[in-house]
């Protein structure tokens, strides 16, 4: 009797001490239960960018806005996470995110088999192409005019890659920040700029003077994704997850409104695939 009643009790401790600790496994998770997503601190999510870029970063932490900055603020909000940015240069920004500085990087960035050796990046949440920006009276017309000029683009970019290695410019010059390119060609140190069409777009827009015309669309359909380190395959996965249910809510379509008005969002956004694009 006496064996039977501790045999019982026996069971009933390693099946309390079990539960306790299946218990305090789940408070591991950062996200409650999806997976630990190993974030820098828990339930909040640091992400690194480079403003100003508009229309995509736009502003300084903590006061800052743009495209980029809605759909993560949008994909976190699904999560059940906070997020906060941080401001740092586009040409250390996926080292940084590589080495562990930011929990996720998101700076309109292209994915690209070159930077992925670097860093993994989410599915695409936009597509771009470049732009070529001149002073208005330019004898430059396409790229195909640019021998012998100068031209700006910002440090680390496509555009800047273009201009490198697509062009017969006689010489490149890297700025900072995209707007300082801009600025560049409005003072006549640089002869033209090559830069994502979008920010073209915004300049134009938002110019005193009208002193700068686009000159040519260069079709290089590039997608932006955000940058992850490499070992951090469940945050990229969950952020996926959430960013996938913006796609098919309607979410990204009202941004690509509220941004780019009059431009659908193409089914290389709605239904591509990092992994596919590899």
């Amino acid at each position: 009797m006496r064996s039977r009643l501790l045999l019982l009790l026996s069971v009933f401790v390693l099946a309390v001490g079990g539960g306790f600790a299946a218990g305090c496994g789940d408070d591991d998770d950062d996200d409650g239960g999806g997976g630990n997503l190993e974030l820098i601190q828990e339930g909040q999510i640091l992400a690194g960018t480079d403003t100003p870029f508009p229309p995509f970063e736009t502003g300084q932490p903590p006061d800052i806005g743009g495209f980029d900055i809605d759909v993560v603020n949008a994909v976190v909000e699904k999560m059940g996470l906070e997020v906060t940015y941080q401001d740092t240069s586009f040409d250390t920004i996926f080292r940084d995110t590589a080495q562990g500085k930011f929990d996720l990087a998101v700076a309109a960035s292209t994915i690209t088999a070159e930077r992925e050796n670097t860093v993994d990046f989410s599915d695409p949440y936009y597509e771009a192409n470049q732009g070529l920006v001149v002073t208005k009276g330019s004898d430059i017309a396409s790229v195909d005019d640019l021998g012998g000029t100068t031209v700006g683009a910002q440090d680390a970019t496509t555009g800047e890659e273009y201009a490198n290695n697509e062009t017969d410019a006689a010489s490149v010059r890297g700025f900072p920040e995209g707007p300082d390119a801009i600025n560049a060609l409005r003072a006549g140190q640089v002869d033209a700029v090559i830069i994502d069409e979008p920010v073209v777009i915004d300049a134009l827009e938002s110019q005193a003077g009208g002193d700068i015309e686009q000159a040519q669309t260069i079709q290089t359909g590039e997608l932006y994704g955000v940058a992850f380190a490499q070992d951090s395959d469940n945050l990229r996965e969950a952020f996926n997850d959430a960013l996938q249910q913006l796609k098919e809510d309607g979410t990204i379509e009202d941004l690509y409104g509220q941004y780019f008005p009059g431009v659908e969002v193409p089914a290389s956004v709605l239904e591509g695939k990092n992994d596919e694009l590899k």
